[in-house]
């Protein structure tokens, strides 16, 4: 039974059902809004004149005119975060197919410098990255991209609980993804953190009852003004002292306007991932720890966004040219709102940035618990501190279909180096990359391609794909150098699992043999661990001198003139090449 493909194809025909039942909604509330127009204009007509009875007509019909174009509004909303809840459901269905092709390759995250990411090809198309990717928001992308790339090896216990958990309440993810997939915003949080940070404040403390007590003395003139008992002039007057007074903070006041119009839908929008987030209930450490930063001691955060959007969508009306003059005339009213909006960002601006957080972590991790979800067949790490560095059965790679995919078990101990040799094409790459994969999904907490993994938790460091940079001048050898140097570097300062492949390719067989051998020796003798690919038959010598090097290959054999590969690790030396085999078959030579 495939429990995440019916899961999905039953979440599915669910919401097509709620999609159809909206459509019909949405027809009738179409048809009774038209319905009481008609009945507007009607009563416009017919009692055109009687203002007694148009009056009140005129104001019900108004005021339920405009409750069905909320009522509207909310289930065209409903409708949209429907259709997206079909869409991750079927893009679920289509990725446990093998189709990939509707996700987000995460180009802009690759980075060849970096300890691993770039040579086990952790982004980019057909990735591991666009594999488990389902974040919404781009907060939420950083923050997975991150997370694959953190090499750090703390927690690993909370983070597979965090995981776990979030896996267990698919619904609730996809609620919240749905949620995230309908934001739509002008500025970035980065850009929205930095206002609130680097904001100057301009309105004076007395700014908190002044439009106040100027919009009740208009108010009194007005009054007096219409019962002829002070000149026009006093309220002309009065007047321009309104604007006068709004008019020597005009250009402060339009400095804000224009942070705060860039940030009104973000707050809008986001409030309803932190509710989410606060309405959940979890038990595991992580989650409870961030639902907790995001808690304050009066309001719920949720709250505190959605009314700070209140404001800045109140503040946005000074364009409407009535409110703009008017209102700034008589009750200072751009001055009003300039203030309720930094005395907001006086007290939430430090706490802003932490909740954005808190909702990119909850995004990312949501990826992570999609992918544990999808994948209940595979293991959690068993984490150990016992001389054996990793001890895995039936090991795979998580990208290759079951159908394709051949497992291999190893065990490589502490301080030990593998050795792998074998022929083109026959696996020694893949497995390297599967190894390599394995480390950094048990160090971000998830679930590894494997019947059992046990491991000592270990950072990981490579060396496997290395090129020449013509824009610095830099050969393909001295890149591979610059690598090798790098990663002798860092493993004088910590411990880390090593994984190089064909190293030294930039230069000629017999200094490659030389160097080759004095670089494994001085790995073994800084009591590294790690694995070493080579076509180099000579290296594997270095075995009878150096008891913590172990020789593996992965084996190619020719059955009726054709190329046979089993994909199996194996103890010993490869005897079988298949270059010219594969020159020959080809017609090349």
């Amino acid at each position: 039974m495939n429990l995440p493909q019916e899961f999905y194809q039953e979440q599915k025909q669910f919401f097509k059902k709620e999609l159809s039942l909206i459509n019909r909604k949405l027809f009738r509330l179409s048809m009774i809004r038209l319905a009481v127009f008609l009945v507007i204009v009607f009563f416009l007509w017919f009692f055109f004149g009687n203002i007694k009875t148009l009056a009140p007509a005129l104001i019900v019909g108004v005021a339920l005119f405009f409750y069905l174009v909320s009522m509207y509004s909310d289930l065209k909303l409903l409708k949209q975060k429907t259709q997206q809840l079909i869409q991750i459901n079927n893009t679920e269905i289509n990725v446990l197919n093998g189709d990939l092709s509707e996700l987000d390759f995460g180009d802009e995250f690759k980075d060849p410098t970096h300890f691993y990411s770039y040579d086990i090809d952790l982004f980019g198309k057909g990735s591991f990255f666009q594999y488990l990717n389902r974040t919404t928001i781009k907060t939420g992308k950083e923050k997975l991209a991150s997370i694959f790339t953190s090499n750090t090896i703390e927690g690993i216990k909370t983070k597979q609980e965090a995981i776990k958990e979030l896996a267990d309440k698919p619904k609730w993810r996809q609620q919240f993804s749905a949620t995230g997939s309908l934001i739509k915003v002008d500025a970035s949080i980065k850009i929205i953190v930095n206002w609130l940070h680097q904001h100057s404040f301009f309105t004076p403390k007395s700014m908190k009852v002044l439009p106040n007590i100027f919009g009740g003395i208009s108010l009194g003139l007005l009054s007096l003004s219409y019962l002829d008992l002070i000149p026009n002039l006093v309220i002309v007057t009065w007047f321009f002292i309104g604007l006068g007074i709004t008019g020597i903070y005009i250009k402060k006041i339009n400095n804000l306007y224009l942070h705060a119009n860039k940030a009104k839908e973000t707050f809008k929008q986001y409030h309803q991932l932190l509710a989410f987030i606060e309405t959940e209930t979890f038990t595991s450490e992580i989650l409870k720890q961030k639902q907790e930063e995001i808690k304050t001691e009066t309001k719920k955060a949720s709250e505190i966004f959605l009314e700070f959007s209140k404001i800045l969508d109140a503040f946005d009306q000074r364009n409407n040219m009535i409110i703009g003059i008017f209102a700034n005339g008589f009750a200072l009213r751009d001055i009003h709102h300039s203030y309720k909006i930094e005395q907001w960002i006086n007290t939430y601006s430090e706490k802003v940035e932490s909740w954005f957080k808190v909702i990119a972590f909850f995004d990312a991790k949501n990826s992570l618990a999609n992918f544990k979800f999808n994948h209940p067949e595979f293991s959690f790490p068993e984490t150990t501190t016992k001389k054996t560095t990793i001890k895995a059965e039936d090991l795979g790679h998580p990208l290759l279909s079951k159908e394709k995919r051949v497992t291999s078990s190893v065990t490589i101990n502490t301080e030990e180096f593998f050795i792998i040799t074998g022929a083109n094409m026959a696996g020694k790459s893949t497995f390297l990359r599967t190894v390599s994969l394995s480390i950094v999904m048990g160090n971000i907490g998830l679930p590894v391609c494997a019947s059992s993994f046990k491991y000592a938790p270990i950072k990981l460091i490579t060396s496997m794909r290395t090129s020449d940079n013509l824009s610095e001048d830099e050969s393909y050898f001295f890149s591979e150098l610059k690598r090798l140097k790098f990663i002798v570097d860092e493993i004088s300062k910590d411990n880390y699992f090593i994984i190089l492949d064909e190293i030294l390719k930039g230069t000629n067989s017999t200094d490659k043999a030389i160097g080759s051998r004095k670089f494994v020796q001085k790995l073994v003798a800084s009591h590294s661990t790690g694995i070493i690919a080579t076509h180099d038959l000579s290296l594997c010598e270095i075995t009878n001198e150096l008891p913590e090097v172990k020789n593996y290959y992965f084996d190619a054999e020719i059955i009726n003139d054709e190329l046979y590969f089993d994909y199996k690790l194996k103890e010993g030396i490869c005897k079988n090449m298949n270059a010219s085999f594969l020159l020959k078959k080809m017609e090349i030579v």
